[in-house]
C-alpha cells in the first residue's frame, strides 16, 4: 500500500502545518463529531476515543476509496482532569492559574484508519492507534502575566489555554520532557513512523 492518498481529519492549523512541514501531501476533511466527554471518562480514554471517532467518521462518510485517514485529539491534563479549549476569558484564566508553578501533561491520541473501498465491499477500519504524553512545567504566574497572555488572544483555540509554539511557550513554560510537537497537537515523528509502516506494507 502506498501513501499517495492521505486525508487529515482535522481543522487544526497547527496539525496542517506540521504535516506540510514533514513533506506530506494530503487533503483536509475535518470530522464533525460531538467531543463531549463521557461521564467519568479518563483523559487518556477521551483522546483515544475522540481520535478514533474522528478517523472513522471521515473514513466512513468522506473517503472516496481506500484512503488513509489520520485523526488526532489533544488535551492538557492537570490533577487527572482534562482541560480542553477555554470557553471564555474566565475559563482561560482558571486554566492558566491551575497550571501555574507546576507540572501537567499533554496527551494526544492518534488514530490512522482506512476508508471503505469504492464498492463498499471493504468497510472502513482502524489500522493503527497510539497515544503520546509529554510533561510540561510552568513558571509561577502572577495575575498580570495571566491577564497579559489572555489579552494576546492566543489561549482561545488551544487545549489548556496555551500554545507551546507561540507566546505561551516563550513566556510561560519552564521545562518540557517528551515530544515538543505533541504539545502542538501532533507527535509528528511518531506519526511518520506509523505511516511508513502502513505505506510500506
Amino acid at each position: 500500500m502506498g501513501c499517495s492518498s492521505l486525508i487529515l481529519a482535522s481543522r487544526s492549523p497547527r496539525r496542517v502545518e506540521l504535516m506540510r512541514d514533514a513533506g506530506y501531501t494530503f487533503h483536509v476533511i475535518p470530522a464533525d463529531i460531538d467531543e463531549t466527554p463521557l461521564p467519568r471518562e479518563e483523559p487518556l480514554s477521551l483522546v483515544e476515543r475522540l481520535a478514533r471517532t474522528k478517523a472513522m467518521s471521515v473514513a466512513t462518510s468522506a473517503a472516496s476509496g481506500r484512503e488513509i485517514v489520520l485523526a488526532a485529539d489533544t488535551v492538557v491534563i492537570a490533577d487527572g482532569v482534562a482541560l480542553g479549549k477555554p470557553k471564555d476569558e474566565a475559563d482561560a484564566r482558571r486554566m492558566l492559574a491551575r497550571l501555574s508553578d507546576r507540572m501537567h501533561q499533554v496527551a494526544t491520541g492518534v488514530c490512522i484508519a482506512l476508508g471503505a473501498n469504492a464498492t463498499g465491499s471493504e468497510p472502513a477500519l482502524v489500522s493503527q492507534e497510539f497515544t503520546v504524553v509529554t510533561d510540561v512545567v510552568y513558571y509561577p504566574l502572577d495575575q498580570t502575566e495571566i491577564d497579559e497572555y489572555i489579552a494576546s488572544g492566543e489561549p482561545f483555540d488551544k487545549a489548556g489555554a496555551y500554545g507551546i509554539q507561540g507566546i505561551g511557550g516563550r513566556m510561560l513554560v519552564k521545562s518540557i520532557s517528551g515530544d515538543f510537537y505533541n504539545v502542538m497537537g501532533l507527535p509528528i515523528a511518531a506519526v511518520a513512523r506509523h505511516l511508513k509502516r502502513l505505506c510500506d506494507a
